[in-house]
């Protein structure tokens, strides 16, 4: 009887996938949701003496996420992160062959996601405009806040590519910015007009007095620290509470931002080139929410009903 292969030290071979994903040129925010995926997997079966590499185990920690209330997005990008891992253990010849080829991922539901109404854009921008008496320190995070929402709104740049803009990748002469971490590696340049070079102005000649102003890094954090995305969230959700919206959050202004460009009158294919988009699926996906109130409004002004 053939001896049953020893799986190896999944653990171990962990930080070796890390390089390789950063060789592909993957974002750091990917990096961390696929390391936290595949960790927290090899967690569960350490706790639960379960075979990582046994599609049974795969089900039930999927199962056991759901019923733990995660949602099903949630749950399908942890498992992509192990398949993801996987893979790439088969590709090295860690393993005989990737055990999870062909597993169905978690049914999604068609969730729909409102862009914030112009009454909600202008309360946030307002929330960034900083108070009497502010110190240098203090109105600098308010303008850099409202030069990133800004941009955000109006090219349609995910978080993670605006945080990693840098200084030299923005022309404010030019209403230029050049996005080189992209989703997929893929490079691009997004447009910007002059309420946007004005605000990014404004936090820039702030940004000077900053004791990092010679990093390359655009935005800049509090106490000399640099600026992640987890950094973006937080100082975004935080003039979100403070101008009163409930349920923000920064990938909210991508489906905004899509939504402004085709409600303003935009083409689908500049939309899909300036927010990075290769498939139309894609922006379908971010601007449904509005497409009923789009078209009535095209509608009314083709009026077709004159004969």
């Amino acid at each position: 009887m053939p001896k049953r292969a020893v799986t190896p030290d999944l653990g171990v071979l962990l930080p070796s996938w890390l390089l390789a994903l950063r060789a592909d040129r993957k974002s750091e925010q990917t990096v961390k949701t696929y390391s936290d995926g595949a960790r927290a997997y090899l967690a569960w079966c350490a706790a639960h003496e379960a075979e990582p590499l046994e599609r049974g185990s795969i089900r039930a920690w999927v199962a056991g996420l759901l019923e733990a209330g995660a949602q099903p997005t949630t749950a399908r990008a942890r498992q992509l992160a192990v398949r993801r891992f996987t893979s790439w253990l088969a590709e090295e010849g860690e393993i005989p062959a990737d055990p999870f080829v062909g597993i169905k991922a978690p049914k999604l539901d068609a969730k729909i996601v409102e862009p914030l109404t112009d009454d909600e854009l202008r309360a946030l921008l307002k929330a960034c405009t900083p108070p009497k008496g502010a110190t240098p320190a203090e109105a600098m995070r308010y303008r850099r806040d409202e030069a990133m929402l800004r941009l955000m709104l109006e090219t349609g740049a995910r978080a993670g590519e605006v945080v990693s803009i840098e200084l030299a990748d923005v022309d404010l002469q030019a209403g230029t910015a050049v996005i080189r971490k992209g989703k997929g590696g893929k490079g691009r340049v997004v447009p910007f007009g002059p309420h946007t070079a004005l605000a990014l102005d404004r936090y820039l000649r702030l940004r000077a007095h900053h004791r990092l102003a010679v990093t390359p890094a655009l935005w800049l954090g509090d106490r000399g620290k640099g600026f992640t995305y987890d950094a973006l969230h937080k100082a975004l959700g935080m003039r979100a509470t403070a101008a009163g919206i409930v349920g923000f959050h920064p990938h909210k202004m991508r489906h905004t931002a899509a939504h402004r460009w085709l409600a303003a009158g935009g083409s689908e294919g500049g939309l899909m080139a300036v927010a990075g988009w290769t498939r139309p699926d894609m922006l379908m996906r971010y601007t449904k929410a509005q497409a009923s109130a789009r078209a009535a409004d095209e509608a009314r002004s083709l009026n077709l009903g004159e004969l």
